[in-house]
């Protein structure tokens, strides 16, 4: 390999590895967030004499305004990465793979840190969320494109997409991780707006991965199928239109559509576990442990007043505590079984990276995945729904989302692995942009949006019983497109 592709390796799986990290928070903090960023709303509906129970009702979990600001926040960074990253898979084919992947890490690392940082309002969280989005979906275009050019052996550059792309469920362990121990040591942070919110902390951890980035930075090289081309004035021009040329129009609308389908199950489903789970409305084992930690921080604010020869807190005040306390509890409980999910993801992208260099069919790859994914993920969505008041039933739900993770997760690594065989080097950006930002960014990430709305003003079970049908609908469409996915014809990257 030598150490220049030891380099290029590491950056492209930190790059990976932070694209989840980056897009699986919201799933961890949505509850939190709107939580706290909704409070001033909450005051001034009171102040404007609406009864106290009728404003909270419209800020609750599954109230109307935050069921908006939840598809809101789901929906529109997605939409804003699709579009945006369309243009950065253009940009990846015009300006070089290299210069393209640096310069979308570093926008979504600071915009990462600007969101937990600076957001005082929802509008202002959404803005942050738009511009992390952007970056992810520019990154992984260029990242893909790069490393397919650099490793021109089939076998080698089998392996080296899919154990990097590995790296992108570590990156959703890390967030899990980095979720728990926020929550966990929330007090001892620096304040952040007057208070200690683990979803800031969470937020701000997203810069991470600027640093490594500074420093390597210099001995990437570009890809070299790519600069050749570029200096010899053979590389055509990058165009939308000719994806859906007699060529390529299969190509391009057949892998869209099923990779709308595989972000579809994630977005549709297994990203809203958290919310399901969650406090208040959520798991009878969470609700439990958060109303402990509430009650215990109550009393210690109570005893600590005391022990100063202090009036104890105001009521508003001990409320302000608690609520902070169960949400920081029910965090942790919930980053616990998202770690589950994230380690199955793990497990089957290295189980796709190994069997990827023995399976020659791509079709019989992405079926092995796909298929029990439409099986399982609903059967298990639906049991969740009718087991939340069930206790002892937590355990089992992180045995059902590892292998949900497993089966879902590892059909990223295969598009990762697929698409560049598909498109000429003057389009590979421009047309892994197209499938992944359009299909899976928009399309694909549309099934939150759509479970969202269905759920919406019920119960959490309804929440996880339509998440289990919308994601059976799009795993049903993704098993049935794959007869009309191409199969590469060679495995020749210099086309």
């Amino acid at each position: 390999m030598g150490t220049t592709r030891w380099l290029i390796c590491i950056i492209a799986s930190i790059g990976f590895a932070f694209d989840i990290y980056e897009l699986l928070m919201l799933p961890l903090i949505i509850k939190p967030v709107i939580a706290s960023l909704s409070a001033p709303l909450v005051q001034e509906l009171i102040s404007g004499g609406m009864a106290p129970a009728e404003a909270n009702a419209l800020w609750a979990p599954g109230g109307a305004e935050y069921v908006k600001w939840a598809r809101t926040l789901f929906f529109v960074p997605a939409l804003a990465g699709g579009v945006f990253g369309l243009l950065g898979g253009y940009l990846t084919d015009k300006l070089g793979r290299r210069r393209v992947l640096t310069f979308s890490i570093l926008l979504y690392a600071f915009a990462a840190f600007a969101a937990g940082a600076f957001a005082e309002t929802l509008p202002q969280l959404l803005f942050f969320r738009c511009l992390v989005f952007i970056g992810v979906c520019v990154e992984f275009v260029a990242a893909v494109a790069w490393l397919a050019e650099l490793f021109t052996e089939p076998k080698q550059r089998e392996k080296v997409l899919g154990y990097t792309q590995a790296f992108s469920s570590v990156g959703g362990l890390l967030v899990a991780l980095a979720n728990y121990y926020a929550a966990t040591y929330a007090g001892s942070f620096p304040e952040i707006h007057g208070g200690h919110e683990a979803w800031r902390y969470t937020l701000i951890s997203g810069v991470i991965p600027a640093i490594p980035l500074i420093l390597i930075r210099p001995f990437l090289p570009e890809s070299p199928s790519w600069a050749k081309k570029k200096a010899e004035g053979k590389l055509g021009r990058p165009s939308i239109k000719e994806l859906f040329s007699p060529q390529l129009v299969r190509t391009t609308v057949v892998t869209t559509m099923i990779f709308a389908a595989s972000y579809g199950i994630a977005f549709g489903a297994i990203q809203q576990l958290p919310q399901i789970l969650a406090w208040p409305k959520g798991h009878v084992e969470v609700k439990a442990i958060a109303a402990k930690a509430e009650t215990a921080a109550k009393n210690a604010a109570i005893e600590a007043a005391k022990a100063k020869g202090e009036p104890a807190p105001a009521e508003a005040v001990l409320t302000r505590i608690g609520k902070q306390a169960a949400g920081n509890a029910s965090d942790k409980v919930t980053s616990t079984v998202t770690k589950w999910q994230e380690i199955g993801g793990l497990v089957g992208r290295v189980l796709f990276a190994i069997l990827a260099v023995y399976i020659v069919s791509r079709r019989a790859m992405l079926r092995l995945f796909l298929i029990p994914a439409m099986i399982f993920v609903p059967v298990f969505f639906f049991w969740v729904g009718g087991s939340l008041e069930t206790e002892g039933s937590l355990a089992m739900v992180k045995w059902g989302i590892f292998l949900c993770g497993l089966l879902v997760v590892a059909q990223f690594s295969f598009w990762g692995n697929y698409i560049p065989l598909v498109f000429p080097v003057h389009l590979r950006g421009t047309g892994e942009s197209f499938a992944a930002n359009i299909g899976g960014r928009v399309f694909g990430t549309a099934a939150a949006f759509i479970t969202l709305t269905l759920s919406a003003g019920q119960s959490v079970t309804a929440l996880a019983k339509y998440g289990a049908i919308v994601a059976g609908i799009y795993a049903l469409i993704g098993v049935i497109l794959i007869f009309w996915l191409p199969e590469p014809k060679e495995e020749d990257l210099e086309h």
